[in-house]
């Protein structure tokens, strides 16, 4: 008689990481934390930091989309730029001209 044995069976079930990082960005996840400096019951350092982990869809749901307006994040901050130098181009060309008369 022979005894099999078999591993033993995991009740929890195995997630990938790539499963885990699309529930993660889908639900949203807040890290916070405060950090304080005292010496002799005097506080020289109060740091407050707040981490959120999401997708680009989720922030905007949850209303923060500074990186839409923030020329820097977005191609509109370039056009903005352009307009501007061109406009300033229009206002020196009016002023030639206004001279002119």
């Amino acid at each position: 008689m022979t005894i099999q044995r078999t591993p033993p069976q995991s009740a929890v079930s195995s997630t990938s990481v790539a499963d885990l990082l699309e529930r993660v960005l889908d639900k949203g996840v807040v890290i916070a934390g405060d950090i304080k400096v005292s010496l002799v019951d005097i506080e020289l350092l109060s740091i407050q930091i707040r981490l959120v982990i999401c997708s680009v869809d989720k922030a905007k749901e949850m209303g923060m989309d500074w990186w839409v307006n923030n020329p820097v994040f977005s191609r509109q901050g370039e056009r903005t730029e352009a307009i501007e130098e061109k406009l300033d181009l229009i206002a020196g060309r009016l002023e030639r001209l206004e001279q002119e008369r």
